[in-house]
């Protein structure tokens, strides 16, 4: 008898988020995200700390010092981790660019450019790599520029229509927007129980692929940052779904049926209409938009403050490393 999370991957291209080898070996995904916090989570195991030294040795001749030097081996870091999952997952591998950049097109841009630069020197094809990046206004500019020179973009923390629409006119390989911080948001300000088909992460994601299926948009959907497997079954049939390790296993110990609840024929008569994207009314749109204002600032200062973390770790790593004579 097939698994549930079998089933699944028959309608739903299923992507692990994880930075976790051996997850990613147990559950065999299509492709895997990863991003600072996950990053983060694995340097704190002593498993993963060779994909650091390896960094490290990476840059040693350089010739950069300080910060520089720091920025570089994390570049280093970030590709590692990409390398170590594409040699276990068939498809692609999403790597964030640091959200202290997500309100700088100009170098946005260029850190894409730098990333995509070392996977490439280390042969890997730059179509199995998704840049991450920040759906705000800047962030969906930079995205833009980088799908117009081939360099594919995940757009993340992406919490309502307007970011969707303003992602997909600029071409964006792909959106992710966060199920559960949606859920979390309306959990804390309302009094409201509300069950997987009416969870407002899930109506929301089935409202952009709706819109997308509808008016010929070809950027992917990837439903992501899941609470609960409900949320994830109501998905069913979405372009993409990432799910955490722990959901995956739950997937994985089930044997329920998987119907489809997304399907782009049902787009063709829903009644939406096109939205305005504009940069005016992109930011009005936004800015009247609570949840998604209020959970696109924190999912940036929280990505934000773990790359900090990170160059901690960085930092205190290559303290010990002995000086050359």
């Amino acid at each position: 008898m097939s698994t549930t999370l079998e089933a699944l991957k028959k309608i739903t291209t299923v992507v692990a988020d994880t930075g976790d080898f051996a997850t990613l070996e147990a559950y065999a995904p299509q492709d895997a995200t990863t991003n600072p916090s996950l990053i983060l989570k694995a340097l704190q195991q002593a498993a993963y700390l060779p994909v650091l030294d390896d960094a490290i040795e990476a840059t040693k001749d350089s010739g950069q010092s300080g910060e520089a030097l720091v920025d570089l081996v994390i570049d280093h870091l970030l590709v590692g981790f990409g390398q170590k999952i594409l040699e276990i997952v068939p498809g692609r591998v999403s790597t964030e660019v640091d959200a202290c950049l997500s309100f700088d097109t100009e170098a946005t841009v260029t850190k894409a450019r730098e990333l995509i630069a070392l996977y490439e020197a280390a042969g890997i094809n730059r179509e199995r790599i998704l840049i991450k990046i920040a759906s705000t206004w800047e962030g969906i500019r930079a995205c833009e520029i980088l799908q117009k020179e081939g360099i594919r973009c995940n757009m993340t923390l992406l919490f309502s229509l307007a970011q969707a629409v303003a992602c997909a006119e600029a071409d964006a390989q792909l959106i992710s927007p966060f199920v559960g911080r949606i859920l979390d948001w309306y959990k804390a300000n309302t009094d409201i129980a509300y069950s997987a088909e009416t969870d407002p992460g899930v109506v929301s994601v089935g409202e952009i692929y709706t819109y997308y299926k509808k008016f010929g948009h070809n950027t992917e959907v990837m439903g992501a940052s899941f609470r609960n497997i409900g949320e994830i079954l109501e998905l069913a049939g979405c372009d993409l779904l990432t799910i955490s390790p722990a959901l995956l296993e739950e997937l994985q110990g089930m044997t329920d049926e998987v119907p489809r609840k997304l399907n782009p024929e049902n787009a063709t008569d829903a009644a939406i209409e096109k939205l305005d994207v504009s940069e005016k009314s992109f930011r009005w749109l936004l800015n009247e938009d609570a949840m998604a204002t209020e959970k696109l600032s924190q999912g940036i200062r929280v990505f934000g403050q773990d790359m900090l973390k990170v160059r901690d770790i960085v930092r205190k790593q290559l303290a010990q490393v002995p000086v050359s004579a």
